[in-house]
């Protein structure tokens, strides 16, 4: 009798794991299991969804690392709080992570996305975060150091996307939003002298916001991350070969 390839043992057992990460995740989603509860042991679990240990003890890994489940030492593993941010936080992985065109194609995502949520936060951006915009806006304004314009872009950009009121969307910007890549950004619009351009990008988002026009805070925003957009795709047109190494 011939014997099956070496290949087909760890392609079951993936399935396996695979299996048993689907059966975990639809006990969580019909309320078997709820936010902050304990698991059963690995030993209860592998029995009672039928799979060995060693299969188990993977999904549980799995499940671990993308912010379902948080093993607590000496007392077991639990159902995390299931927030939008841990669930998403190997988002930003994949953006910090992607080269070359790709990165084009993610600040698309993040274009329709930022002027969604820009749109949104002009009808519901409390005073106390209209201020908080307004301080970021102000210290961009006040400095040429790139570092410092950094910080305060990506709060200035935080605050609009928290101020929307949608934490899962607001958790996906967070991480398209890469403070590498945009340091890049800055670098390159201080070598071009384009730091006035982007002010004025803030600024007319900042008015939208003020008037709780949401339709012009949606173009606004569209249009600033439309204009990085351009910035990068002209980066790869005299640069064809070389790629970023950090998202969006």
């Amino acid at each position: 009798m011939n014997q099956a390839p070496q290949s087909a043992a760890p392609a079951q057992k993936g399935t396996v794991t695979q299996r048993a990460i689907e059966q975990i995740k639809a006990m969580i989603a019909e309320g078997l299991l709820e936010p902050g509860q304990r698991l059963p042991t690995e030993r209860d679990l592998a029995a009672q969804l039928g799979i060995s240990r060693s299969s188990m003890r993977e999904a549980i890994r799995a499940l671990t690392v993308l912010g379902v489940l948080e093993a607590r030492h000496g007392s077991g593993i639990y159902v995390t709080q299931l927030e939008a941010g841990d669930l998403l936080e190997t988002f930003g992985v994949v953006a910090d992570l992607t080269r070359g065109p790709r990165l084009v194609e993610l600040l698309e995502v993040r274009r329709v996305l930022e002027s969604t949520a820009t749109g949104l936060a002009a009808a519901r951006i409390s005073p106390g975060q209209l201020a908080e915009v307004e301080r970021h806006l102000a210290a961009m304004n006040a400095t040429d150091d790139p570092e410092e314009i950094l910080s305060h872009d990506l709060a200035f950009h935080r605050t609009i996307a928290l101020a929307a009121g949608n934490d899962t969307m607001a958790a996906i910007l967070e991480g398209l939003s890469s403070r590498t890549f945009r340091a890049r950004v800055w670098r390159g619009y201080q070598e071009e002298g384009a730091f006035e351009r982007t002010r004025r990008e803030h600024d007319r988002i900042h008015r939208a916001l003020a008037a709780r026009d949401p339709e012009a805070a949606r173009a606004a925003a569209a249009a600033h991350v439309g204009e990085v957009e351009a910035w990068l795709r002209g980066q790869y047109e005299q640069q064809p070969n070389t790629g970023a190494t950090a998202g969006s």
